[in-house]
């Protein structure tokens, strides 16, 4: 496949006159430099970034298949960023008590291979924006909530090996990326939810350090990471022990302590430009195109001018292309 920068310019070429002006803003051509002047707030006042991230088939998680989804779907869909999805699971283990090399430091290699080919492709002028796990989420898929929690009462050390052992992975991975040619990540965490409120020192000790390794990794000398405060096991009470962790940019739940959260109400407690504005369970799933575009318009007009990369709160269904598409368009040329 030849590589995505000629799509992505003529996609990004775009004139946009300002109001009160007569002389025309040009959009950049690079869908970098769109980031970059996003993130600086420099960017003309009619186009904003879109970022709608979805996962792929089974057989389209590894090799060559999940670069041409990956691909496929960022061309589809006419966003500014192409992020990777973590698709790589870990094995159930049958106890706790695991060396610190149960897991190789190069466990990750099947995901670099495809993070690599579409930096290769496509990284000339797009961000390619690979997904880290967290410890706590790659613990999720080996030993599930239930027993994490009664590690963390009867085993709290024996949990902690395995999470340093998961967390070498992760951070062998994001070395490996950099090296590469990466410059951001996309990086969720979980593990502060209202559930796990009343269980004494779980997200001062299991997941915040744990976070903050791979997540200081991820941004070390590099520009374009986003920060996924992810609510896909729960809701939350509190977001602001989260004001601190890295990233350029913040995604947040729509919902805080029963209550709505904005996309003003996230870039006015991070400070930071914010990816949000659609609701991954809403109305996006009913709507025909020409409403998602409406809805992707007054999504813009109710965030923080300027600051607001239209997106979801968390992955929707690849199927939604053609309102993603939509809603994308309208992002680039909302008024």
């Amino acid at each position: 496949m030849k590589p995505v920068h000629i799509l992505a310019a003529s996609a990004a070429a775009l004139l946009l006159v300002g109001c009160g002006s007569r002389e025309p803003e040009r959009i950049p051509a690079n869908k970098k430099e769109i980031m970059d002047r996003f993130v600086a707030g420099t960017l003309p006042a009619g186009y904003a970034p879109a970022g709608f991230f979805c996962h792929f088939p089974s057989d389209c998680k590894e090799g060559e298949a999940a670069v041409q989804a990956h691909l496929y779907y960022f061309l589809q869909a006419g966003q500014d960023v192409l992020k990777v999805q973590f698709e790589q699971s870990v094995p159930r283990i049958p106890e706790l008590s695991v060396r610190e090399d149960w897991i190789p430091e190069d466990f990750y290699r099947p995901t670099l291979e495809v993070v690599t080919r579409l930096q290769q492709i496509a990284g000339a002028d797009v961000y390619v924006i690979p997904t880290v796990y967290s410890a706590f989420q790659v613990a999720h898929q080996s030993l599930g909530e239930k027993r994490i929690i009664e590690a963390v009462k009867e085993q709290p050390e024996e949990l902690k090996s395995l999470f340093r052992c998961y967390n070498r992975a992760l951070v062998w991975l994001v070395k490996q990326c950099k090296a590469a040619g990466i410059q951001g990540f996309f990086t969720p965490t979980q593990g502060g939810e209202a559930k796990f409120a009343d269980i004494p020192g779980f997200f001062e000790d299991f997941i915040r350090p744990f976070d903050l390794e791979v997540m200081g990794e991820c941004n070390q000398g590099t520009k374009m990471n986003i920060l996924h405060i992810c609510d896909y096991e729960g809701p939350y009470d509190d977001l602001t022990r989260f004001k601190d962790y890295p990233g350029q940019i913040v995604n947040t739940p729509r919902e805080v302590k029963g209550e709505p959260f904005t996309a003003q109400d996230a870039y006015a407690l991070f400070g930071r430009p914010v990816l949000g504005g659609f609701d991954r369970k809403g109305d996006i799933h009913q709507v025909t195109p020409a409403q998602a575009a409406e809805m992707a318009r007054q999504a813009l007009q109710e965030g923080p001018a300027g600051h607001m990369m239209l997106g979801a709160d968390c992955t929707v269904p690849y199927s939604l292309v053609p309102n993603i598409h939509a809603a994308v368009a309208a992002a680039h040329r909302h008024e």
